[in-house]
């Protein structure tokens, strides 16, 4: 897998883009547009020349991705002097239409039209971006890698939900999880540090940032995930409540006079940490914790037995666990949370060293006693890495 590619993060209100090198995960340059919309946006760009960083008015996604361009030209390094072979496109939502990354022509384009209902956040402005994108940069090939798609191989039992069965045709209603680009990647590193292929190995990937899942692999493929039909589902996330009973919604709308929208946006926006504590950063939590903060505790005690509960469920699902894996912002970095999480688990074979999930390090490693049975890994993802080398598989296929 050879050449660079062009990876774009396309949100409602910002754009985030890398110049990834295929064959090594080598970012050459990066940066972002913020503020989309705004008169008061701003942007910063690194590369080999000296950082950029500018308050700039940004009109909208095709401005923004002028600026993007005009940074590599300023700062480097300028796309015309690399070997640019296509643009990958991350997209949240594929559905059960995308399955796999997707060479984008006009077709798969009103296809992702389609799916704006199952991701009115962030379908929109993943699309936005991919046509602008496909109209400034039109001579290489331009390919969408959902975050859906790594889940597609979820069995029938565990994507179907216990509602009535005509729902998941008419409506879409079923479970797709997300952070699979994320998953898919850490799946082949996680392999490599056990000295296996994926196919030989089964795991528990725990994707714990401001979004937060969990997920059971079995022989490489993914056959459970927490986040279900939406990202709300499952873990307890930064400003996102995770698992709560369905009848809240219509709880709050009687006694409290909320609409379904209000509710929605409260358990997306305002719920997990930030609703516990105030406060959606980890570390803050852990901080506030160890100076004897009870809100902090509870919060901690509260997020962390929710993701141990996911491990002893998958690890029933899976029936043989080979690896229990950390990723994300939280998994990579928290040594108490790894911590929490996993204290006492020896029946089940997971062991802990102290000394290895406290040390100081980075790059995939195990953190587990030599002795576990089941092995405890921190490998750090790198999403724009599996998504340039999507966007040369599929580009170049």
């Amino acid at each position: 897998m050879t050449g660079h590619v062009l990876v774009l993060n396309a949100g409602s209100s910002s754009l985030k883009y890398s110049l990834v090198d295929a064959a090594t995960g080598r970012t050459r340059g990066d940066g972002q547009v913020e503020r989309i919309g705004e008169a008061q946006g701003a942007q910063w760009h690194t590369g080999p020349g000296e950082e950029l960083r500018r308050e700039v008015g940004v009109d909208d996604h095709h401005h923004a991705l002028r600026l993007a361009l005009a940074a590599f030209e300023e700062r480097g390094p300028a796309l015309a002097d690399v070997d640019l072979v296509a643009v990958g496109h991350r997209v949240v939502h594929g559905g059960s239409l995308f399955t796999d990354s997707v060479l984008v022509d006009d077709e798969v384009v009103e296809g992702l039209r389609g799916l704006v209902p199952l991701a009115p956040l962030h379908n929109p402005a993943n699309i936005e971006g991919i046509e602008v994108a496909r109209r400034m940069l039109p001579g290489v090939p331009h390919v969408a890698v959902f975050d859906t798609a790594f889940h597609a191989t979820l069995p029938r039992h565990a994507h179907t939900y216990a509602v009535p069965y005509a729902w998941a045709e008419e409506h879409g209603v079923r479970r797709y999880g997300f952070h699979g680009t994320s998953v898919a990647f850490v799946v082949r590193q996680a392999a490599q540090v056990l000295g296996r292929t994926p196919e030989e190995t089964n795991l528990v990937v725990l994707h714990l940032g401001n979004g937060a899942s969990a997920t059971a692999v079995s022989a490489g493929r993914s056959v459970e995930t927490s986040m279900g039909m939406t990202p709300l589902e499952g873990l307890v996330m930064g400003t996102r409540s995770g698992d709560v009973d369905p009848a809240l919604h219509g709880h709050l709308h009687r006694t409290a006079g909320w609409s379904l929208e209000e509710i929605d946006r409260l358990l997306n926006r305002e719920s997990g940490l930030q609703g516990l504590l105030g406060d959606n950063d980890v570390r803050e939590m852990v901080r506030r914790r160890e100076d004897g903060d009870e809100r902090a505790s509870l919060a901690f005690d509260v997020y962390c037995h929710r993701i141990r509960k996911y491990v002893g469920a998958y690890y029933a699902v899976l029936g043989r666990v080979d690896a229990v894996v950390f990723t994300g912002g939280v998994g990579e970095n928290s040594a108490p949370v790894r911590h929490a999480v996993l204290e006492g688990l020896g029946e089940l074979g997971i062991e802990l060293d102290a000394v290895r999930n406290t040390a100081p390090e980075t790059g995939p490693r195990p953190v587990s006693d030599p002795a576990s049975r089941v092995a405890v890994l921190v490998v750090p993802t790198d999403e724009e890495w599996e998504i340039a080398r999507e966007a040369v598989r599929v580009g170049l296929g």
